[in-house]
C-alpha cells in the first residue's frame, strides 16, 4: 500500500513540478475565482476564519486568493507546525505584516504567537494541500500525515466546522487512491477548472 502510494506522489509532483509559470499564473486566478464563488454559492455574508497554506513544491499558488480574502475581510491564518507536538499542526492568524520563519521543511509560517492562534472548531474553512485526490474525495499528502493527524479527533467526533476543502490542479487528480484508516476525506475539492462536492 505504501509503495502505491509513494510511487502516485512521486509521479503527480513530478508532473505539477512541470507547469509552466503561465499554466500556475492562470491556474491561481481560476482558484481566486472558484472560491470566492463557492463562498457565495453557500450565501455567507459576513467575514469568515479562513485558513489556507502558503504553497511550495509546485502546489497551485494561493497568493491571489490570499490578496481576495483580505480585501474581503475575512480572517486567514495559516498552519504552523506544532511547537511541544511536532506531529501536528495549529493555525495561526496571517496579515501582511506577520514575520516569518522557516519551518525545519523549509516552508514558510508565522513566528508563533500563542495570542494569534485559532482553535480548530473555530474555523470556519481550512483550505489543504494535497499531491493527489480521487474520484471519491480521497486525499494524497506529501507523506507527513500532518494534517490527518491534526483533524483526527475532530472526524471522529462528527465535527460541523471547519469545512475541509482541498485545493489542487486538475492534473492532480486520479482514478482511485489507495487509501488507510486514518485519512481523512474531504467533501470539496477546488481546482481551477471545477468545483467537486460529495
Amino acid at each position: 500500500m505504501s509503495n502505491k502510494r509513494a510511487k502516485i506522489r512521486a509521479k503527480i509532483r513530478n508532473t505539477r513540478k512541470n507547469l509552466s509559470n503561465n499554466q500556475q499564473i492562470i491556474a491561481a486566478q481560476s482558484l481566486k475565482m472558484n472560491f470566492i464563488q463557492h463562498l457565495k454559492s453557500e450565501k455567507t455574508t459576513n467575514s469568515k476564519h479562513i485558513a489556507i497554506y502558503l504553497s511550495n513544491d509546485g502546489e497551485l499558488d494561493t497568493s491571489l486568493l490570499i490578496k481576495e480574502l483580505w480585501s474581503l475581510n475575512h480572517t486567514v491564518y495559516l498552519p504552523i507546525i506544532h511547537p511541544f507536538n511536532g506531529a501536528n499542526l495549529l493555525f495561526q492568524r496571517y496579515e501582511k505584516n506577520s514575520p516569518m520563519r522557516a519551518n525545519r521543511y523549509g516552508i514558510l509560517e508565522p513566528k508563533l504567537n500563542c495570542s494569534q492562534i485559532c482553535p480548530l472548531p473555530v474555523l470556519d474553512y481550512l483550505l489543504m494541500p494535497l499531491v493527489a485526490f480521487d474520484k471519491q474525495g480521497n486525499r494524497l499528502g506529501m507523506g507527513g500525515g500532518f494534517y490527518d493527524r491534526t483533524l483526527a479527533r475532530l472526524h471522529e467526533q462528527n465535527w460541523q466546522k471547519p469545512q475541509l476543502i482541498g485545493l489542487a490542479h486538475e492534473c492532480q487528480k486520479v482514478e482511485a487512491l489507495p487509501i488507510e484508516s486514518w485519512d481523512v476525506p474531504l467533501k470539496t475539492i477546488i481546482t481551477p477548472d471545477k468545483t467537486y462536492c460529495w
